[in-house]
């Protein structure tokens, strides 16, 4: 795997990490050299645990939750893909089933899914991990300074 701009080393994009824990582990990632999100290596550095599972996707709560969440959920896909391109059409739809049960079982009354794939540089900055991954989150309407949620993607590429 090539290293670009954005310092994708092997899995992780440890540019994107937000707290000094994410970052610490990113860096024992980038040692241990595997990805993260695949089954062998997931319980080693992903420490919430497994709410739901399917043929396809595992899901759990985000370990990191963006700031002014009142719920932010992640379902990895089980298999290591990187592109939206290579996921089955019924593992679209299970995704969606396991979103909705989250909706239901944790009474989220709105919010958004949110998935960045492929090459840092072809849309996925802001993504910690290179393995396909998608977000259900919940925003917090009631934090004091009225933040709004930041869910980066894409960002032009430095010209040399």
């Amino acid at each position: 795997m090539k290293e670009n701009k954005r310092k994708f080393i092997n899995f992780v994009n440890i540019g994107e990490a937000r707290l000094p824990e994410q970052k610490s582990v990113m860096e024992q990632i980038i040692k241990d050299g595997v990805c993260p999100f695949c089954p062998e290596n997931l319980r080693r550095y992903h420490k919430e645990p497994t709410l739901r599972e399917g043929k396809y996707w595992l899901l759990s709560k985000n370990q990191w939750p963006y700031e002014h969440t009142n719920a932010h959920f992640i379902a990895i896909h089980k298999e290591h893909i990187e592109h939206i391109k290579d996921l089955a059409p019924e593992a679209g739809a299970e995704l969606v089933v396991l979103f909705a049960w989250a909706a239901r079982e944790y009474n989220i009354p709105g919010g958004a899914v949110a998935i960045r794939f492929g090459e840092s540089e072809h849309g996925n900055y802001g993504s910690s991990v290179l393995h396909l991954h998608a977000h259900l989150i919940q925003p917090d309407l009631e934090n004091p300074q009225g933040e709004k949620i930041k869910f980066k993607i894409g960002q032009p590429i430095a010209k040399n």
